[in-house]
């Protein structure tokens, strides 16, 4: 019997394939690749690169099938967007990091920050809309680096941001309040993981003093199951997915 992950992982992927979904890989660093999911969108009003959580290794082939992270939030959903208007690059570990720890310890490095401003550069070139960072948990502090790093980006979305992390540094005390780009965070009141208490959200809010706009998107029910970390516990909202992301798609394309 297919898991419950497996089966909505399943059902997104078919979506995202109706999208005419294709495997890019681009230079980045001298002898490096980065490999991402291109789901283009009819029209579009703006472009994302997603960024998932955990160890980030989605071990992407050339087919566009996931080695791991198929049920992750933003993984999932990446249809979603892309029905909404927003073409979205799922992105993977470089091609220097396609083995454990994969992005672990990675995240918040200057080779990080070039890799993600290639896409970005590519985004833009392809699409000619803005570009947006968009990160789900430890997908966070890629996003938040490298949108501090100055990579190019027009706004950024964090969801279930990490804002606690005894192995390295959290969203929470990067510097945020030097980000002039929009900002929306993203969190589920009831999120249960240690390392993204809903508490800690507003304070993370209101230091992005210098966004041009920014806002607090907090969504409560849908479903929770299995480790209070994971994508179908509250953490990864699973049953919200349409209002999640219609929620960050109208903050992207609010002018």
């Amino acid at each position: 019997m297919r898991t419950l992950a497996a089966l909505i992982a399943g059902i997104f992927a078919s979506g995202a394939a109706g999208q005419a979904a294709r495997v890019v890989d681009i230079p980045t660093r001298p002898g490096v690749t980065q490999r991402f999911l291109y789901v283009p969108a009819n029209d579009a009003k703006a472009a994302a690169i997603l960024f998932a959580g955990g160890h980030g290794g989605l071990a992407l082939d050339a087919t566009g099938t996931f080695g791991w992270g198929a049920g992750n939030f933003l993984v999932r959903s990446r249809a979603l967007f892309a029905e909404r208007g927003v073409a979205v690059a799922v992105i993977d570990a470089p091609s220097d990091r396609q083995a454990p720890p994969w992005l672990g310890g990675f995240r918040q490095t200057r080779e990080h920050a070039t890799d993600v401003k290639a896409v970005v550069d590519w985004l833009r070139g392809e699409t000619k809309v803005p570009v947006w960072l968009v990160g789900t948990s430890r997908g966070t502090q890629s996003a938040a680096a490298t949108a501090i790093a100055g990579v190019g980006a027009d706004g950024l979305v964090l969801t279930s941001t990490v804002l606690i992390d005894p192995r390295g540094r959290p969203v929470a005390a990067m510097a945020v309040e030097t980000l002039a780009m929009p900002v929306q965070v993203v969190h589920h009141r009831n999120d249960g993981c240690a390392s993204t208490p809903y508490a800690l959200v507003p304070p993370l809010v209101e230091r992005l003093s210098a966004a041009k706009r920014k806002a607090l998107a907090t969504f409560e029910g849908g479903k929770n199951s299995g480790d209070p970390c994971e994508a179908f516990a509250y953490h990864g909202y699973p049953g919200l997915e349409p209002q999640v992301v219609g929620t960050i798609v109208e903050f992207m394309v609010t002018k």
